[in-house]
């Protein structure tokens, strides 16, 4: 509708068949490290990690729990965290999400009701770093003056 981006919203679809579901009345006491998606209905009393570099997504359904941290890219909330929750891409709290922690996003999207107990935290995607070198090239005169300094400097785009 007016102006939004659909190209934003997390594709729930690229997920499929490749997706774990934590049943609501399971308890899971240690950390949880995926790929691909991840349901959860039931209780992780652990930390929640995606494999690095990958378009993972974590689904917190209205009866789910985490407390611990979670780190992955794509994270929607309709249950509890005790936690902070990191996400390099996208965070949706929906209307049920209740989070106990800081929310570290790119992207955010609340609904109505959801409840942040703690900071919601900006942090952009980190460019690629740029590698600098300057020479200087000075000559002292017999009187002892200097003068006017050349300075060169080149740049390089590091590889990311």
């Amino acid at each position: 509708m007016w102006g939004k981006d659909k190209t934003k919203k997390v594709d729930f679809d690229r997920h499929a068949g490749k997706t774990t579901m934590i049943a609501k009345g399971t308890e899971i006491n240690g950390d949880v490290k995926f790929e691909g998606g991840l349901l959860v209905e039931g209780t992780i009393k652990g930390n929640v990690r995606a494999e690095e570099g990958s378009e993972a997504l974590l689904r917190l359904s209205e009866a789910g729990e985490i407390e611990g941290e979670i780190h992955v890219p794509n994270v929607v909330v309709n249950g509890k965290v005790n936690g902070d929750v990191h996400s390099s891409t996208h965070v949706e709290l929906a209307a049920k999400a209740i989070v106990n922690g800081n929310v570290h996003y790119n992207l955010i999207e609340m609904v109505m009701g959801a409840e942040v107990n703690g900071s919601l935290v900006h942090s952009q995607q980190k460019p690629a770093p740029v590698e600098a070198s300057i020479s200087l090239d000075k000559k002292v005169k017999r009187d002892g003056k200097l003068p006017p300094v050349d300075a060169k400097m080149e740049t390089k785009q590091s590889p990311a």
